[in-house]
């Protein structure tokens, strides 16, 4: 992978809490749009930057910083072939922990839905 496609936008924090980690970790996933990009890099193994944009029907833009996020937590890799910038899922782990949230929420989704203590995404 090119450094331009791994380097940082910002410098890591001395040390972070393990609770404060994980819970940043988390909140990749926490954007509709990034489980979005997540649920179908699962379902077709590797899409450009391109495709990914006419599926989502977001500005390109903004499907780069979705990327960036996820790419960054290392939930998803990219690779450079030519002009174009194909992305898949980086560990086999992530799609198990991807199937492991939609069978925990199977049984309690009306709940979930109707939760008033997590804030829904600022759009």
């Amino acid at each position: 992978m090119s450094s331009a496609l791994s380097s940082a936008p910002f410098r890591l924090p001395s040390a972070p809490a393990a609770t404060d980690l994980v819970a940043k970790y988390f909140r990749g996933l926490g954007d509709p749009s990034r489980l979005r990009i997540l649920e179908l890099l699962r379902g077709e193994g590797e899409l450009s930057v391109g495709e990914l944009v006419e599926r989502l029907g977001l500005p390109q833009p903004k499907v780069s910083n979705h990327l960036a996020c996820l790419r960054w937590c290392g939930f998803i890799e990219a690779r450079r072939e030519g002009r174009t910038v194909y992305n898949r899922i980086a560990d086999p782990r992530v799609v198990a922990m991807l199937d492991l949230a939609e069978s925990l929420l199977a049984d309690n989704a009306e709940h979930v839905a109707a939760c008033c203590r997590i804030e829904e995404p600022k759009r």
